[in-house]
């Protein structure tokens, strides 16, 4: 049998060659470097090691920030994950879930999750955070290192194109009923056949008068009119309600709402809630849709389980990962609930959950953050760009992309 040096062994060996080796990757322990010298054919990608992590922080606009994350292997093969959270330009969590992984083969994604699963489950979400980026950067590598798009490793494409939402939440900064109408307005002429907003954002406390609950109530009604006046009938319109409410709340602003036929209604109390989020559910016309910021199986099954949202919404940066978010989708398909990924994001999580929502039999919808900044798109080579609201997804090696590292320096 031929060793490594052999010029075929050091050859990108095919998609085929990668699935008849695969019961061999499976039994196979982690290798020294010295072992991977006389690794049969087929087997050469089990001598590669992380080495290094860069920690990428990019500032958009005063209400987003992005981090990512860029593995780098001793043959220099990079490999990239999204870890943004809560406005921050760093992640101290990423040293610890690092160290699990370096000096470890990519291939190593299971021993990675089995390691850190833990520490991520803590709820604690720069934890879970920083865990999930470290995974998707094993998958790009592992991508990468075959050949093969991720989608071609976690079961298969079902589709080459995604429909895709616009997030205007973000780039609405008049937010009167007018600001918001404006908005919907150009992302509808941007091609998009369905917008998200969250006009209630600012919300007073419950515990405040009846008077300022309901002049917030109102305004927020109005925004919501005031958008699907200017998109039309045709176009789906989204709405957020970030966790402001309560059931009695929730239900009543819902049935305000049945004239603007929402195509869905988010998150009017906190997914966690399950008994709160079910009344809502079971009082109110509105498709529901929640869970966000929910981190494993274990946290999005009870909303499957008991059908109290209809599609659930998994972030790939902070529900644990590719391997995970797969999971979830799975649990979901068994209960026919929906998945849309949530993803206000930048460009790597965008092309992180493009491909897993390539293979999702149960997929809906991906959200996209719209119109921050004019030169997000081009973060990422090749760029990000949709055509009528579709995203293409890639087919290249790993998620298809890499970091433009002109664009980030410009705006680190």
């Amino acid at each position: 049998m031929p060793l490594d040096g052999d010029p075929v062994v050091n050859a990108l060996f095919s998609r085929r060659d990668f699935f008849r080796t695969l019961p061999a990757l499976a039994v196979i322990p982690s290798l020294s470097a010295e072992a991977a010298t006389i690794l049969p054919l087929g087997q050469a990608e089990l001598g590669l090691r992380i080495t290094e992590m860069e920690v990428i922080g990019v500032r958009a606009t005063m209400r987003t920030n992005w981090i990512f994350v860029r593995l780098t292997t001793n043959d220099g093969q990079t490999g990239l994950g999204e870890a943004s959270v809560n406005r921050r330009l760093n992640l101290p969590e990423l040293s610890g879930f690092f160290n699990l992984v370096r000096d470890r083969s990519p291939f190593e994604i299971e021993r990675y999750r089995q390691a850190g699963w833990a520490t991520a489950s803590t709820g604690n979400r720069q934890q879970a955070t920083a865990f999930s980026a470290i995974e998707q950067a094993q998958w790009d590598l592992v991508g990468k290192s075959l050949g093969a798009p991720v989608y071609d490793l976690v079961g298969g494409r079902l589709r080459d194109e995604l429909p895709v939402y616009a997030n205007i939440n973000r780039a609405t900064t008049d937010r009167s009923p007018n600001g918001f109408a404006i908005s919907a307005q150009q992302a509808v002429a941007d091609g998009f056949r369905a917008i998200k907003a969250a006009p209630f954002d600012g919300f007073p406390s419950l515990d405040q008068s009846r008077a300022e609950i309901e002049a917030a109530t109102e305004l927020g009604v109005h925004c919501i009119e005031a958008m699907r006046t200017a998109i039309g009938p045709d176009i789906d319109l989204k709405i957020d309600a970030h966790s402001n409410f309560d059931v009695a709340l929730a239900i009543d602003v819902a049935t305000r709402l049945e004239p603007q036929r929402l195509s869905w209604y988010e998150e009017p109390v906190p997914p966690t809630d399950l008994d709160s989020t079910m009344a809502i559910k079971n009082g109110i016309r509105q498709t529901m849709a929640g869970g966000e910021f929910l981190f494993g199986v274990e946290e999005f099954s009870p909303l499957c389980q008991n059908r109290a949202v209809d599609i659930i919404m998994p972030d790939v940066k902070h529900c644990g990962g590719v391997a995970e978010i797969r999971r979830i989708a799975t649990v979901a398909d068994l209960y026919d609930v929906l998945v849309s990924p949530h993803n206000p994001s930048g460009p790597v999580s965008t092309m992180v959950s493009a491909q897993v929502c390539a293979g999702l039999p149960n997929f809906d919808i991906l959200e996209y953050q719209w119109n921050e900044v004019p030169w997000r798109g081009d973060l990422v080579d090749p760029p990000e760009r949709f055509s009528e609201g579709i995203l293409q997804v890639p087919d290249g090696p790993g998620y298809g992309v890499t970091l433009n590292n002109t664009v980030v320096r410009e705006h680190t």
